[in-house]
């Protein structure tokens, strides 16, 4: 049966990708981070998603894989990306087909005048 967890900017399966599309696997974890380009990426800031998904994964090793697990490590993923925002390590996308500051409001700096 294919699980899966699903927040605002994260997307985990229970799933491999092939092709286009997304085939059950019980031991595979398929990722899916901001599939709606609501923010704007780093590769830094990306491999820090992509290493906390892997810890949170490991601290599960030995659990059942239930639907509860996967939102709470999609959860995790979330503040980690609100972190990363209000630390300007990523910034939202002012083109994305939908602006929704879901992690709060974008910070602009002051003008000097």
């Amino acid at each position: 049966m294919l699980l899966k967890s699903t927040t605002r900017h994260i997307r985990i399966y229970t799933a491999e990708v092939d092709g286009n599309e997304l085939v059950e696997s019980p031991n595979v974890l398929t990722l899916d981070v901001d599939p709606d380009n609501e923010l704007n990426w780093n590769e830094d800031a990306l491999q820090k998603v992509y290493r906390k998904f892997d810890e949170l994964v490991e601290s599960y090793d030995g659990a059942d894989l239930t639907e509860y697990n996967l939102r709470r490590i999609g959860s995790d993923l979330e503040h980690l990306m609100r972190s990363l925002l209000q630390s300007g390590e990523i910034s939202y996308n002012l083109e994305s087909r939908v602006v929704n500051y879901s992690m709060g409001l974008p910070q602009v700096e002051p003008q000097v005048g």
